[in-house]
């Protein structure tokens, strides 16, 4: 555990003699030698390198007395104290939140609680396939091109380049914040690289769904796929191009002309679409920017910028389980290309992770437990979990949580710490069970598989924990939490080798505990687990 390999060197030390230097060694904690993870998860104390300042600070006051510390060498140390405590607020630069799994993970929740302290929160790719849900004293917002940070109303909302936005969807969603009461005028930018998801881009994603037949992907029928296809092929249409509608009409006409030759019997009403996207022109054109010269000057003058990533990284286009996935990047390179900043700007990198495993669509699953039948663990995980799509309402298919499926992503992202969420849907089964291992051919794997084949050939091996039956919706301390919840989290965590940060603990907002800092390899980027 970081806090206990932490190591904090006092400048005002020097001004001790020999003896109150000893006595301080004496009175100070031990840095841990121990390099087993199991002892590191299994220590009892769990106060942040913050209370351990408090601690060294009070040892030190009684020290100075005994001594006779002069009080410039205390002043020092008041200082160099205050200075540590400061570090607990949101330092200046790029935070990530990222899906780990197959999407649905929760990010939504964590980007709700940490935006209230950033300047400025984003989308950087993807579009509304993606879903995010809210829940604010009972009220639930839902959020499909929007990052959930437009509840913060101090934080400016970024669509970045790299997202694929159908405008009509967009306004709907502002409009729907408006009659809910939600004030977003002015803080609302679309970068004008951003290309257009027409109407007809989601007409041809259900065409072309519908004749893959029983070999469909499971796509949201959002038109993402053709509109990045459309963005590939050259031919798109981007944001920036409305403010200049006669060169958009030209653009418009080629692009639907070329889609209905390419799809016989797709009909497009042009002089109609034109119609409608010249009546919202100005509206648009007031949100959009260049939102790369916006996001560097916003870090430059030292705000905090939080991304919110879409989707998952087990949907990716490149590492996801292929072709199951989506058609973009919702892992960590989105951000760089997706809104245009050098990868030495991004701070905390945060995996989000379900304590089980959900996916919707079709694709490999390989935890996959059968939801249909009643009193099964896998109908428990669906329906005390509310696991039904936030953009599409299809049931989700429900599994274990899987290791190496996590470590995998782990090693794509770099993530410096996790966000565990829906540990309370856990509560009430006799036992949990842990994926630790992908096994083929009587080989323990390594790494993902990326052959479909050898995916469903995949044998999981299980590790069983036991349960609880304690409510944890009020837990606000890890120490709160049930005797063998916390043995969960700190299993996932030693198999994972990364932090586990935030726990989700119940449905609304605040339903969550936060370790601190002190379990964010941003902040500690020399300490390990």
């Amino acid at each position: 555990m970081f806090r206990s390999a932490f190591r904090l060197t006092l400048p005002a030390a020097t001004a001790a003699t020999a003896a109150g230097i000893s006595a301080f060694a004496a009175t100070s904690p031990s840095p841990s030698t121990s390099s087993s993870p199991a002892a590191v998860c299994d220590a009892g104390d769990d106060k942040t390198i913050f209370g351990v300042l408090n601690d060294i600070q009070s040892k030190v006051d009684s020290i100075q007395k005994a001594i006779g510390a002069s009080e410039h060498s205390k002043a020092k140390i008041d200082s160099y104290h205050n200075d540590a405590k400061s570090k607990k607020n949101v330092k200046p630069g790029i935070d990530v939140v990222l899906g780990s799994q197959w999407g649905d993970e929760g990010k939504g929740k964590l980007v709700d609680m940490l935006s209230q302290e950033y300047d400025v929160c984003a989308r950087v790719a993807g579009g509304s396939n993606a879903g995010h849900t809210i829940v604010v004293e009972g009220k639930k917002y839902k959020f499909h091109l929007l990052p959930s940070g437009i509840l913060n109303e101090k934080a400016t909302c970024v669509i970045g380049n790299g997202v694929v936005i159908h405008l009509p969807s967009f306004l709907n969603e502002i409009d729907g914040l408006t009659a809910s009461g939600i004030d977003a005028e002015g803080r609302i930018l679309l970068s004008d690289r951003a290309h257009i998801v027409f109407d007809f881009h989601q007409e041809v994603d259900g065409i072309s769904e519908n004749r893959l037949g029983r070999n469909k992907i499971g796509t949201t029928k959002k038109g993402i796929g053709p509109a990045y296809a459309s963005k590939i092929s050259r031919n798109g249409i981007r944001v920036g191009d409305l403010k200049n509608f006669d060169f958009f009409e030209m653009r418009f006409r080629e692009l639907a002309d070329a889609t209905m030759r390419a799809h016989p019997g797709l009909e497009i009403d042009v002089d109609g679409q034109l119609e409608y996207y010249r009546s919202i022109a100005a509206r648009v054109g007031a949100m959009t920017t260049d939102t790369i010269e916006f996001t560097n000057e916003a870090y430059d003058s030292g705000k905090k910028i939080l991304i919110e990533g879409a989707n998952a990284t087990m949907l990716d286009i490149d590492f996801g389980t292929y072709p199951y996935v989506t058609s973009s990047n919702p892992s960590i390179g989105s951000v760089l290309t997706g809104l245009g900043v050098s990868p030495k700007k991004i701070h905390g990198i945060y995996g989000t992770t379900k304590s089980y495993c959900t996916r919707v669509g079709e694709g490999p699953f390989p935890t996959e437990l059968e939801r249909d039948e009643p009193g099964s663990i896998g109908e428990h995980l669906g329906v005390v979990g509310a696991e039904w799509g936030t953009t599409t309402g299809r049931a989700r298919r429900v599994g274990w949580l899987d290791i190496p499926q996590m470590k995998y992503s782990t090693l794509i992202n770099g993530f410096t710490a996790i966000n565990l969420t829906k540990l309370d849907v856990l509560t009430g089964l006799a036992e949990v069970k842990i994926g630790r291992a992908y096994k083929h051919k009587g080989k323990i794997l390594n790494t993902m598989p990326s052959c479909l084949k050898t995916m469903s050939e995949i044998e999981v091996i299980y590790e069983t924990l036991p349960g609880w039956t304690e409510d944890i919706s009020k837990a606000r301390n890890f120490e709160d939490l049930p005797v063998n919840a916390q043995r969960y989290v700190l299993r996932v965590q030693e198999l994972l080798g990364v932090p586990i940060r935030w726990i989700g603990c119940g449905a609304n907002r605040l339903d969550m505990i936060d370790r601190g800092e002190g379990w964010d390899l941003s902040s500690n980027p020399d300490e390990s687990i």
